[in-house]
């Protein structure tokens, strides 16, 4: 009896040794990986690429900024310029810029700053000190009008010059950041736990499923995602649904393959995505207006829903037509372009700045009403770039999100406003356009909105997004006077 209970535990033994020893030879395994990932010569070759984009962008950041004022030098050169044209037929030349030079460059300076200035008022008080010595004062009030009119006109040409420069040096920073983030993840995938990988052979293989290989995201700050490389043996077919469930079963984790992959499996080897499957559902809907007398609306929208995120965006061109319908066109394109393919709301919202600011003529601009909700938490972010406010909706309160900020395209250092809001099951998330809030009663826009808001007791998003702008438009005798466009977005937590 004892030998027997001796053996027993010599075979537990074994068998705990044998499991040990497969841990440890997998940690091993992976860590080794890990190590030749780190110092891959292709992620090292992108790092280095990354740096020298970097250090290009730094090259132009360290060029001179935009300038507001004419410099010393330059105003220097405007007074040279100024002595040897009307000042050197002049008979007092020698009193007022030798004899009494201090006193003719600070009368100089006072006029160009009242030329700058503009005022009329402070241009007649610098102008009568100055003709007090001047023998040809109206003359030179003239000719000096020209030249700082030209040094004006090259300051503000150096300034849009600098303004490009910047937007470049913008872009080529975003490419550097983005490489970086590319280098880092390119070799983030690793192989999946052995006890996970083994027990979803044997899963699958009841559904007549071979799995190939397992691999997994090795980054834990993110959701759980998977990647499977199978097939069905026996002639059989089985759908990724069927896949996702055992899996699900087996991760203790809801889910779900990537919708861009096939939905059935057959005879040859397959590499489906899946991921964990979000916590909140959304339906949206937009409801538009354009403008009395016009047919195209300057305002542009879209709704994309990437990685667990749904983004919306909503953009009002500048004036109304097709000129703004372009405008604003092409900044939401962009916008859902760059997200799609994975950048961030703030680097995509800074390089469609850049671009706009590159572009600019004639003034044109867009607003940037960016949203972005994380279907996991409930949690929203909220980008504005001179939008209208914007409004939560929950049971018998409104909540708004509003801007000071500029539009895109004005400036090229511009400061997004940004905010973060927790959503909640029931929630409608509204967005709107200028044209919506103008044609509320003046200084009294957001409170009347709130109460429209309150008012509409539609669960569908289409519905309530109609019954807004049928109210709205009430106020302003169904005439718009401006493009109107309402987003909304109702959020229900999944069971």
């Amino acid at each position: 009896m004892h030998e027997v209970i001796i053996a027993m535990l010599g075979i537990i033994a074994v068998l705990v040794i044998r499991d040990m020893a497969k841990t440890v030879l997998s940690g091993r395994k992976d860590r080794g990986l890990s190590e030749i990932y780190e110092h891959h010569p292709q992620k090292e070759q992108m790092e280095k690429y990354a740096a020298s984009f970097q250090k290009l962008a730094n090259s132009f950041y360290n060029m001179p900024f935009r300038k507001e004022h004419l410099t010393a030098p330059e105003v220097e050169e405007i007074f040279d310029k100024m002595q040897k044209g009307i000042c050197s037929r002049c008979p007092k030349a020698e009193s007022c810029w030798n004899l009494c030079f201090h006193l003719t460059y600070q009368q100089g300076c006072e006029l160009l700053n009242a030329l700058e200035d503009g005022e009329q008022e402070h241009i007649a008080l610098a102008f009568g000190d100055w003709v007090e010595h001047c023998i040809n004062g109206a003359k030179f009030l003239e000719e000096i009008r020209g030249q700082y009119v030209r040094a004006r006109q090259d300051l503000l040409w150096n300034n849009r010059l600098i303004e490009n420069r910047l937007a470049v040096a913008e872009q080529l920073g975003e490419v550097a950041h983005i490489m970086q983030m590319a280098a880092e993840d390119i070799y983030s995938i690793t192989g999946v736990p052995h006890e996970l990988e083994e027990q979803a052979r044997k899963t699958l293989k009841k559904q007549h499923v071979v799995v190939k290989k397992m691999w997994m995201l090795e980054k834990p700050e993110d959701r759980l995602k998977i990647f499977v490389t199978m097939r069905v043996r026996g002639g059989q077919c089985v759908t990724v649904g069927e896949i996702a469930r055992q899996l699900s079963a087996i991760c203790d984790t809801r889910l779900i393959a990537a919708k861009e992959g096939r939905n059935v499996l057959n005879s040859d080897y397959t590499t489906v995505f899946f991921t964990e499957d979000t916590n909140y559902r959304v339906l949206y809907s937009a409801a538009k207006v354009t403008k009395d007398k016009e047919t195209v609306s300057g305002d542009s929208y879209t709704c994309c829903d990437e990685d667990g995120q749904l983004v919306m965006c909503l953009s009002d061109g500048m004036g109304s037509g097709l000129a703004a319908s372009r405008e604003s066109e092409a900044v939401v394109e962009l916008l859902e372009e760059f997200i799609t393919s994975g950048f961030s709301r703030e680097t995509a919202a800074k390089m469609i700045n850049s671009a706009l600011v590159l572009q600019r003529s004639d003034g044109m601009f867009s607003t940037v009403d960016l949203c972005s909700l994380d279907l996991y938490t409930g949690v929203c972010s909220f980008l504005k770039a001179g939008a209208a406010t914007t409004f939560i909706r929950r049971d018998q309160w409104v909540e708004t999100i509003s801007s000071t900020s500029l539009a895109a395209g004005l400036v090229q250092q511009l400061d997004f406003d940004t905010s973060v809001k927790k959503l909640y099951d029931g929630d409608y998330l509204v967005m709107v356009t200028d044209g919506v809030l103008d044609a509320l009663p003046l200084k009294q826009e957001e409170e009347t909105m709130k109460e429209i808001l309150l008012n509409i007791h539609s669960t569908s998003p289409r519905e309530f997004g109609r019954a807004v702008l049928e109210r709205v438009l009430s106020y302003c005798e169904y005439r718009a006077k401006d493009d109107m466009t309402v987003l909304v977005a109702g959020v229900w937590k999944k069971a």
